[in-house]
């Protein structure tokens, strides 16, 4: 276990050093985009889809993905909510129907290709989510900017989702156009797109027919304006509630201050130089988990860049989430993981990682609260306090209490400050 780091002269000048570069975190390494949170599984296993069900009654929502894949809270978050308010057909889609590593090498198998849709449709979808994506500005998400793009000519709503809102300004629908983004990246899209008017501050920017969100979790309250818009704030209001969020404002964006890099961030310049020496926690899918309780393992842990994830089942077959999408373990749980996280608090309740005593698996969501906050708990637990700090200030989200002492930080991590106080300043 890595314990909290105490500035002796050579750390001192670690730190210093690491200060000088404030660029260098706003490169992907910080925001969780190492190869390894992409790369794609070694084997040639493509599990179907679940079979998609479709009213059309309702309207239709879809969460693209591109070939290479996408941040898997951008992806999942919006997912679960708009799933979750039983109004929309709601489905994730891809260029192609291979499964696609979302950031942690969780492998989501997309319910219907970009060809699928349009033949079950006919015509665009109604919203169109826009995830994140690591290949963006490269030749290899032209489909993905091409695609979006004919779907927002023909009348989508289209909703861009922390850095994918450089793919919304890749595809030309943001020139003109007030917009905003991750405060670790903004600065870089706005040299990138000057066309754009790109605001800071704010969670997310409604411009009509395009949403855009700031940083990963404020994609929650950009998924949420779209539910009040398309049903209704009452279902809005309850869809936050069932996932645990607490910012959700009728009508409006939750203001926010916008963050800087401070000497407190230097731990993420620790954490990736020592990245080689990172453990790894086999993260266990089982059935009926989810999407955020899932979101919250493989996204709070590779931000943090001081863990490694590995997505692992009972066995080879696809697992099903909560509401109905479909994952593929790359592995079963061995004596070679360092660490087994267990999401979901439908897996606490019945002890569903029990037959693995011996690897001391951890329950993450074994108290009510959103998600997010037991990981960060445990993270701050078996890191160091100011690792769990700097997760939460990059994913933008808060957590309800201090982190509670645990193995990890030391008596003087614990009597500092509560480390949440500062993301406070947020709602």
């Amino acid at each position: 276990m890595r314990t909290a780091l105490r500035l002796g002269g050579t750390a001192l000048v670690f730190l210093l050093a690491s200060l000088a570069l404030p660029t260098a975190l706003g490169t992907p390494t910080a925001l969780g985009t190492f190869d390894d949170l992409y790369a794609p599984r070694t084997d040639s296993a493509s599990p179907e889809p679940a079979p998609v069900a479709h009213d059309p009654a309702k309207p239709t929502a879809v969460v693209v993905v591109g070939d290479h894949g996408a941040v898997v809270s951008d992806t999942l978050a919006p997912y679960e909510i708009l799933a979750a308010t039983d109004a929309f057909n709601v489905y994730t889609v891809a260029p192609t129907g291979h499964p696609v590593p979302l950031t942690g090498g969780l492998d989501l198998v997309p319910d219907l290709s970009f060809a699928e849709l349009d033949g079950l449709l006919g015509a665009p979808a109604d919203v169109v989510v826009v995830p994140a994506l690591p290949d963006v500005g490269e030749s290899t998400s032209k489909p993905v900017t091409d695609w979006v793009a004919r779907q927002a000519s023909g009348g989508s709503l289209v909703l861009g989702i922390c850095n994918g809102s450089r793919v919304l300004a890749a595809a030309g629908l943001l020139d003109g156009r007030p917009a905003t983004s991750h405060w670790l990246r903004i600065d870089g899209v706005e040299d990138l797109y000057p066309a754009v008017d790109w605001v800071r501050g704010t969670r997310y920017v409604d411009d009509g027919d395009v949403v855009s969100t700031a940083g990963i979790l404020s994609g929650i309250d950009g998924t949420l304006r779209v539910v009040e818009r398309l049903v209704g704030p009452g279902a809005a209001a309850r869809a936050a509630d069932v996932v645990g969020w607490r910012h959700y404002r009728r009508g409006t964006a939750a203001p926010m201050e916008q963050a800087q890099v401070g000497p407190a961030d230097a731990v993420v310049a620790f954490n990736t130089a020592f990245g080689w020496d990172r453990p790894t926690a086999g993260v266990l899918l089982t059935e009926g988990v989810g999407e955020i309780e899932l979101a919250s393992a493989f996204d709070a842990y590779g931000q943090s860049s001081a863990v490694r994830t590995l997505a692992v089942g009972h066995g080879a077959a696809p697992v099903r989430s909560r509401h109905g999408l479909t994952f593929a373990p790359r592995a079963s749980p061995t004596d070679d993981l360092d660490r087994l996280v267990v999401p979901g608090a439908s897996a606490a309740a019945r002890r569903a990682a029990d037959r693995y005593a011996d690897l001391a698996p951890v329950y993450l969501h074994g108290e009510p609260g959103f998600p997010f906050d037991g990981v960060l708990r445990d993270l701050a637990d078996s890191t160091d306090v100011a690792t769990a700090v700097w997760t939460a200030k990059v994913l933008e989200t808060t957590s309800p209490s201090p982190v509670r002492p645990g193995r990890g930080p030391s008596p003087s991590d614990r009597s500092r400050s509560p480390p949440w106080v500062c993301w406070r300043r947020s709602v």
